[in-house]
């Protein structure tokens, strides 16, 4: 049901609610750790002896933990499978701060994150586009948080480019879910307030729609 207006409060959620979303950050959190499990494997190899510092951009970029094996292509010159390790957030930020500020900084971002949409969901918050997009942001926020505290970095292995003249940011399927998750989201804001701002234009007409719903 949609809401409004503020003298129209949202009905909470029931439990049953609360645990299909549970059920579904666990489903979509595992699709994203075996797909990194699974590029580990086919993707790099480790290396023989000790491995070069974590992270450490001081030689004007950092060696990886793993060595790269040879990609995967599926279309050729535009998209493969090949890997890589990501010790920032989003195209690399804050890859060049130390560890322990990227740990504090990311599973901080990541524990708000998922307190404040389970909050909003558990209250009756959002249509069916934020229903949806609860559950990706959250898997993806833990799928990449999980990397983070487990390697010191994410592993990408998704790349998009033309030829080799150009070429996106190689990511994850997590980030898959927290890029679809947040424009659902944006989509979800845009339409309540399109609702808003119709009920404000006629209150007889929302009035009666509320009724119905």
């Amino acid at each position: 049901m949609a809401n409004f207006g503020s003298e129209q409060t949202p009905t909470r959620r029931s439990v049953k609610a609360l645990a299909i979303c549970v059920a579904a950050v666990a489903l979509l959190a595992a699709m994203d750790l075996v797909s990194k499990s699974w590029a580990l494997d086919r993707l790099s190899l480790s290396r023989v002896g000790e491995a070069p510092p974590l992270c450490d951009s001081s030689a004007g970029g950092y060696a990886p933990q793993r060595i790269r094996t040879a990609p995967i292509v599926l279309v050729d010159n535009y998209l493969e499978f090949r890997y890589a390790e990501n010790c920032g957030a989003a195209f690399g930020l804050l890859r060049d701060a130390p560890k322990w500020a990227r740990q504090v900084v990311f599973a901080s971002a990541a524990l708000l994150a998922s307190v404040f949409l389970l909050g909003m969901y558990a209250q009756g918050r959002g249509s069916m586009l934020f229903l949806i997009s609860v559950p990706m942001i959250i898997a993806g926020a833990v799928g990449n948080l999980w990397d983070r505290v487990r390697y010191g970095y994410v592993v990408d292995f998704i790349r998009f480019h033309w030829q080799e003249r150009w070429e996106y940011p190689t990511f994850n399927i997590a980030d898959i879910w927290i890029t679809v998750g947040v424009v659902l989201l944006i989509l979800d804001g845009l339409l309540e307030g399109r609702q808003l701002s119709r009920a404000k234009a006629n209150p007889a007409a929302a009035a009666a729609h509320g009724d119905e719903a």
